[in-house]
């Protein structure tokens, strides 16, 4: 299935249905009188969470939804019958926004989790109701509200507990490979992820969802590359795992081009918690792995990991100091969150 994380929807809800004007004559029934019907409602749009989806691209061919509009009212105080309302599935972490792309409508985080985008207009009142003491044959009744229309932007920010960055080639595929069941393409050429992908990782009896999104370049804010337009998947990650190929002639000045990449996009990713690893040491020997872990650790002023994704050398390490990370960045909001009984 082709990923896609943006769409642009077209809205509207229906109108309520007129109220009606009618009056009760029946031969050998007295006291007739005003028995018009008020309209019925005009069906909502709604934005609906689900499990089970991970890409906007069944917003890719149809943009457009419409609600049905409201059955007017009829004689006999018959209401109009009310449209029915239309549902937008949509995955788990979508961000609604207005046209302008920023204003943010809702944010849709937990599955089930709904949102009103449009909603339907109220029917009009029948001449029933407005019969008074001194108005006991009203001829008049209310029209239906009309629907709204609205221009919106979906925009798909993965739900994952700890997010892969580093250079094209780096070994991010490999490693979310090697710890969990997806299954990303893994090649010798850059660039060979282009959408981002999620994995289960198991540790210790716990497990947390890991992203993958495709490799940064320098100048990725300026456009380069594939840009960073994927950095947004890596907004809700508690934590950030950094990955350095360790084979590289200038891993030092490797890890500052995705440092300042992340300061660069903002949206505070720059100061999010962050492993730092020096990626492929099977292809190293021992005084190598020492000497450049030296290096970056002066550079990078904290720990770093060495690990082969490819050999599985390391990797337990790293995955325990991720589930560390994201049990303590977890933590405060798990305390903020309301008493449940």
């Amino acid at each position: 299935m082709k990923f896609l994380d943006h769409a642009r929807i077209e809205v509207r809800s229906g109108g309520g249905g007129a109220g009606c004007v009618s009056f009760r004559r029946e031969k050998f029934v007295e006291f007739g009188g005003p028995d018009g019907g008020d309209g019925g409602k005009g069906g909502d749009v709604i934005a609906e969470a689900v499990e089970g989806l991970n890409t906007l691209i069944d917003y890719r061919y149809r943009q457009h939804f419409f609600a049905k509009n409201g059955q007017p009212g009829a004689g006999r105080q018959r209401t109009g019958r009310s449209a029915p309302d239309v549902v937008l599935k949509v995955p788990v972490g979508t961000e609604i926004l207005e046209e302008d792309g920023e204003t943010l409508v809702a944010d849709l985080t937990r599955p089930g989790q709904r949102v009103t985008l449009a909603e339907g207009g109220n029917g009009g009142w029948g001449n029933l109701r407005f019969k008074s003491a001194t108005n006991q044959a009203p001829r008049r009744a209310n029209p239906g509200q009309p629907g709204v229309e609205r221009t919106l932007w979906l925009r798909l920010k993965l739900i994952a507990d700890a997010g892969l960055v580093g250079l094209p080639n780096a070994g991010k595929s490999t490693f979310l490979a090697a710890v969990s069941n997806a299954r990303p393409k893994i090649a010798d050429y850059p660039f060979t992820t282009l959408h981002p992908g999620l994995g289960v990782v198991g540790i210790d009896g716990a497990e947390f969802v890991l992203a993958d999104i495709p490799g940064l370049i320098e100048g990725a804010s300026e456009g380069r590359g594939l840009g960073d337009a994927f950095l947004g998947h890596l907004e809700r990650c508690a934590v950030l795992l950094h990955l350095v190929d360790g084979t590289s002639e200038t891993f030092e000045d490797d890890w500052r081009v995705i440092v300042r990449e992340l300061e660069a996009y903002g949206a505070g990713l720059a100061q999010k918690p962050r492993v730092l690893a020096l990626n492929k040491i099977d292809a190293l020997d021992a005084g190598e792995v020492a000497a450049r872990c030296a290096r970056l650790t002066a550079a990078a002023r904290m720990p770093v990991h060495a690990l082969s994704g490819a050999a599985g050398q390391g990797v337990t390490e790293v995955l325990r100091a991720l589930r560390a990370a994201i049990d303590a960045a977890r933590a405060p909001q798990a305390a903020d969150a309301p008493w449940q009984p």
